[in-house]
């Protein structure tokens, strides 16, 4: 059957309900079968002894997988592939911003590891230990999160783009004995100088680290702390044949923690196992992505995010592909250098963003029909909802299955998409597609708490328990914020709340209409508006700030601040505004980074109000994207959201 992209009809009903009784049998399974599903699929990776329990639920909501197993993440992505392809390539990393380009195959790839895992082996890393990798995306990055997973150490990738405010709160949660960092990282030509910003998060963090180990690219200078810092280029050579072994551990041992906001202020520390993780992964990379061993898979992402995690590391890895490691632009030195990777490296596999593709489609099309992308069998993409008119014009530009999926960093690997390793499937524009095998899901109604069965019902999606090998444990050193976050947002029922609003259709289909929280999606990356309004919060002349996130056609929502001045009276012109709204920009980037950056802050007299009190951001966000508001009979003084309707206007006019 084609598994292009195509809008149904009376002609595909067939086709679509044949697809859907096959995989709706797979998916009945692994839910009413859960023990003897799962039983399977652990046979898709290595394990030095075999679990003695499938899935512990006896707790809930917490899930055990597979109990008294004990395997290795490193082993799995990379060990056991030395028997049947240790010259194949399996790193393949490539910087259009210091052009470099050099790929490790599964033998270089292991060599290089080991050597990592010496080095932090000697500055005193052991298993159960933090380490905190704070990197731009180059190969070392990767070595390192295989160098923890290799001696059982827990590793927490922090996105390179994060300021000292925000690296050092995550310092201070993780409480890593060892901090892997580089002088330096490079977006659009302009250096980014990372050493700096890390002292500072040191500085400010309650927790110091004993060491630092630093890759030194030759970007910037950096001044070394004597007995803390170390370089990684010295370290290395001297562990140039040092051999490490796996440190077997089990199953539920943590593998990693990952920051993710929330809406609260302070990031919540997603816990992942190894075992569970591993397979996930390796089901995923069979029944979704339709990974085979020898092919290449290229992930645009970044490390500092769950999809780097999952599918730039260790799911390629473990299905034996090679995976591409990008440090660059999508456009620079042309809108054409993915394509041209996709065509030297033979790409079978691709997962993007559909910000990304927004970007391209600004661009000459003529650079996606100048290379061969014969090889290129699908392109994957996540991370915020797909729009239609993105999806018809990439679609018809590569000619491949353009496959949506949605998931979050709690999940680790997709709850909606199409399984097309089970059996062939359309898609459909706009929706992300059907629950994967393993996910409960459902659609709850939040006033009632009752399940919603019927088609084109509007509820939040929620999973029902227990999650699925590979998703979160719980939240770090937090089991309460755990259960309260995700388990008890709707009243009279424990399950897994994913904070989305979703509709099913008559097919089973499902589309994703946005947050139910005060989560916003810039471009992919999930910031916390309350995150935003603290570090806004923190100028000595705002007395009260809103954040909402606004639609936007490129990132799909960008971050806009409402504020009310200490002191406005110097606020009588427009450039004095202008000055202070750069002075607030200054500081969330200085605090947060330019990833948490308004695109724009209005001061105004008062902030919109309920006569109890209650802030009324649904008002101001549909205010600010030219919405009705709605019912205001609540609201305390009408002239607040007049004024909020006349600035944005204003804003407006070209």
């Amino acid at each position: 059957m084609d598994t292009h992209n195509y809008e149904f009809s009376s002609k595909t009903d067939k086709p679509r309900r044949a697809w859907m009784s096959r995989y709706a049998e797979f998916h009945r399974r692994s839910i009413t079968d859960r023990e003897a599903f799962w039983a399977e699929q652990a046979q898709l990776i290595d394990w030095q002894q075999a679990p003695k329990q499938i899935c512990d639920y006896s707790n809930p909501p917490f899930a055990r997988w597979y109990v008294g197993g004990t395997t290795n993440l490193c082993h799995n992505a990379v060990d056991r592939h030395l028997k049947d392809r240790a010259d194949q390539a399996a790193l393949i990393y490539v910087s259009t911003e210091t052009d470099e380009e050099k790929t490790y195959s599964f033998r270089e790839l292991h060599a290089e590891v080991q050597r990592m895992a010496a080095s932090l082996l000697e500055l005193g890393v052991r298993s159960g230990d933090r380490v905190l990798i704070y990197m731009p995306m180059i190969a070392e990055a990767a070595f390192a999160m295989l160098a923890c997973a290799r001696i059982g150490a827990i590793h927490s990738v922090v996105f390179g783009g994060f300021a000292s405010g925000s690296l050092a709160s995550r310092i201070e949660d993780a409480e890593p004995k060892v901090v892997v960092s580089a002088d330096a990282g490079s977006r659009g030509g302009k250096v980014v100088a990372y050493k700096p910003l890390l002292d500072e998060a040191i500085r400010l963090s309650k927790h110091k680290p004993a060491a630092a180990l630093l890759v030194d690219r030759g970007l910037s200078p950096m001044d070394l702390t004597a007995g803390r810092d170390h370089l990684w280029g010295p370290l290395r050579e001297k562990h140039l044949n040092t051999p490490v072994p796996c440190e077997w551990v089990d199953a539920t041992h943590i593998s990693y923690t990952l920051y993710t906001s929330g809406t609260t202020g302070k990031p919540k520390g997603v816990q992942r196992d190894t075992g569970g993780y591993a397979v996930a992964l390796a089901a995923s990379m069979k029944y979704i992505f339709e990974g085979k061993p020898g092919e290449t898979y290229f992930s645009t992402s970044d490390i500092g995010w769950v999809v780097g995690h999952s599918y730039i590391v260790y799911g390629p890895l473990i299905a034996g592909m090679a995976t591409i490691m990008y440090e660059g632009l999508p456009i620079r030195p042309d809108a054409g250098i993915w394509w041209q990777l996709v065509e030297k490296y033979k790409v079978s596999r691709m997962f993007s963003a559909p910000t990304a593709v927004r970007v391209l489609k600004k661009q000459d099309p003529a650079f996606l029909k100048k290379y061969d992308l014969s090889s290129l069998k699908a392109l994957y993409l996540a991370g915020e909802p797909l729009d239609e008119p993105t999806a018809q014009w990439i679609s018809q530009g590569l000619g491949v299955p353009i496959i949506d999926n949605y998931w979050q960093t709690e999940t680790g690997w997709p709850i909606l998409t199409i399984a097309n390793g089970v059996e062939k499937a359309p898609s459909k524009f706009g929706s992300p597609g059907v629950p994967m095998y393993g996910y409960d899901v459902k659609l709850i109604s939040e006033s009632t708490g009752e399940e919603l069965t019927g088609p084109d019902q509007k509820g939040v999606v929620a999973i029902e328990g227990p999650l699925p090998p590979g998703c979160m444990q719980t939240v770090w050193r937090d089991d309460a914020r755990f259960v309260n976050t995700y388990w008890k947002s709707i009243p009279g029922k424990l399950v897994y709340s994913t904070f989305d609003w979703g509709i099913r259709d008559k097919d089973g289909y499902f589309f994703i209409l946005g947050r139910t929280d005060d989560v916003i999606n810039v471009a992919g990356h999930r910031l916390g508006t309350r995150e935003i309004e603290e570090c806004i919060s923190g100028h000595p002349n705002v007395a009260e700030v809103a954040v909402v996130g606004v639609a936007d056609q490129l990132k799909g929502q960008v971050a806009m601040a409402f504020a009310v001045a200490k002191d406005a009276s110097g606020l009588t012109s427009d450039a004095a505004r202008l000055k202070l709204e750069g002075e607030v920009m200054k500081l969330v980037d200085s605090q947060l980074g330019a990833v948490a950056r308004p695109s724009r802050v209005f001061f105004v007299n008062l902030l919109p109000k309920t006569r109890s009190g209650k802030l009324l951001r649904r008002a101001l966000q549909a205010v600010a994207e030219g919405r009705d508001p709605g019912d205001l009979t609540t609201m305390d003084d009408p002239a607040a959201l007049q004024q909020v309707r006349e600035l944005v206007g204003a804003a407006a006019k070209p």
